[in-house]
């Protein structure tokens, strides 16, 4: 389960407040001048994908600060500036703002990963990239953490079509990188859906011992441990 690469989580900085302009602003100077107590008003709820918006830059946030597992949506919707009865009609209950939050950050970590492999000078740099974005940054890395969260609930069938999805998209990414490395004679001829499934299971094996903290890796690095796995593998007969 890709996680990481990916810097600070995104912020959940709101916009300014409602009523520093237009008639509730004139009001509020209006009543400061004559001393009579502003008129209270009404909190404006935001919608649409504005509302879908500031709830799953909340939750990423909260996850950063304090894992999924006591995650409420009474919190959500305080630090997103809405109500708890506005996130719950957008999103019905918080194993489904789970599943959207991982869909957006799996969109936002797919971005940064693709903007570093345009820069890439080869397919052994490409797949160095891959390796480092898979894996978690640190133990209790929030993405990966999210990732289990989601995984381990009861999911319909268009929740499971949605995660087959993103599981998808990260092997066949791996797969055009080996695809590109093997047509340049870079990479050796290997079966390309067998090694996508050898090259995956190692990395979440290894994603799973870095989010628990496992000592063999304290003082060594999985991600070079990986990546010499995988070259040793692709690299061409007769090559040192």
């Amino acid at each position: 389960m890709p996680t990481s690469e990916t810097g600070s989580s995104p912020s959940d900085r709101l916009p300014p407040p409602e009523g520093g302009s237009g008639s509730a602003g004139t009001e509020a100077v209006a009543a400061s001048r004559s001393g009579v107590p502003a008129p209270v008003h009404r909190k404006r709820q935001p919608s649409g994908d504005e509302a879908r918006g500031r709830a799953m830059r909340a939750a990423i946030s909260l996850i950063a600060e304090k894992g999924t597992a006591g995650l409420r949506m009474s919190d959500i919707a305080e630090r997103a500036g809405m109500s708890t009865g506005h996130i719950l009609y957008h999103f019905g209950k918080k194993d489904r703002l789970l599943l959207e939050v991982l869909v957006w950050s799996q969109a936002d970590l797919w971005a940064r990963f693709q903007q570093a492999a345009d820069r890439a000078a080869s397919p052994a740099e490409k797949l160095d990239l891959f390796v480092r974005f898979y894996l978690p940054r640190h133990q209790g890395d929030e993405r990966y953490a999210l990732w289990t969260q989601v995984m381990i609930q009861g999911h319909d069938e268009a929740g499971r079509r949605v995660l087959t999805e993103l599981l998808d998209g990260w092997d066949e990414r791996l797969e055009a990188i080996v695809r590109e490395g093997r047509d340049l004679g870079q990479f050796a001829e290997v079966d390309l859906p067998e090694f996508t499934i050898r090259a995956v299971a190692m990395l979440s094996g290894l994603s799973e011992d870095l989010m628990f903290g496992r000592s063999r890796w304290q003082h060594s690095s999985a991600h070079a441990f990986a990546l010499s796995a995988l070259e040793r593998e692709l690299r061409p007969t007769g090559r040192a």
